[in-house]
């Protein structure tokens, strides 16, 4: 999928275009997903004509890549900040409640990025841009539990840091899939966080 370049500087009001497109964009395709979404359907919803469309983006699919990436991006950060807050030593349960509120804060984000999941497994280079958002997530977790090394024990079964941050992922995804079929955003919050909180506590250190 090919993404379009910009090049020099934004100016304000096309920057305030892009991002209400994106923002209405984020309604239509959570509530219809994206095969069932047309262009006049995104410019209804964000008050706009095909010509402003076509000024920020030459197709559905660029208009979904930016929209994943903007949100993927945010995500990423968010999770850096929540797991920011102790000092090296890493209080487990209290660090996976604030992950957790961050991950699970929104279902329609949820039907997005399941999508893009699924476009993706279906376009390579969509799946080369969905692994390089994973791996920042990744990131994120693993370079925190890098930090509290030698505070904090992990469990010997995930290896290093990079394995436990792989299972922290491997739970997210497991727990969203109930989510968005049973709609029960507490329920899912509480089993993220004590399931996070299991895989990263270290059973040894309390024999």
């Amino acid at each position: 999928m090919a993404v379009r370049e910009t090049t020099g500087r934004m100016t304000r009001r096309r920057a305030h275009t892009r991002a209400n497109l994106l923002d209405a964009a984020f309604g239509v395709f959570a509530a219809k997903g994206f095969g069932r979404v047309s262009i006049e359907e995104v410019c209804e919803a964000a008050g706009y004509s095909r010509g402003a469309f076509y000024s920020n983006f030459d197709s559905l699919d660029e208009l979904f890549f930016a929209l994943y990436r903007q949100r993927a991006d945010l995500i990423a950060e968010q999770v850096s900040a929540a797991l920011a807050s102790d000092g090296p030593d890493l209080d487990v349960p209290a660090a996976a409640d604030r992950v957790t509120e961050v991950l699970l804060l929104d279902r329609d984000w949820l039907l997005v990025k399941t999508d893009f999941l699924v476009h993706a497994a279906r376009d390579p280079e969509v799946a080369r841009t969905l692994l390089e958002h994973r791996a920042r997530l990744r990131r994120a977790i693993a370079d925190r539990l890098a930090r509290a090394r030698g505070h904090t024990a992990l469990p010997a079964v995930l290896g290093d840091t990079e394995g436990a941050a792989h299972a922290v992922v491997a739970a997210y995804d497991g727990v969203t899939t109930r989510l968005l079929l049973d709609r029960d955003v507490a329920h899912a919050r509480i089993w993220l966080g004590q399931l996070l909180t299991a895989l990263l506590t270290d059973g040894s250190a309390r024999q």
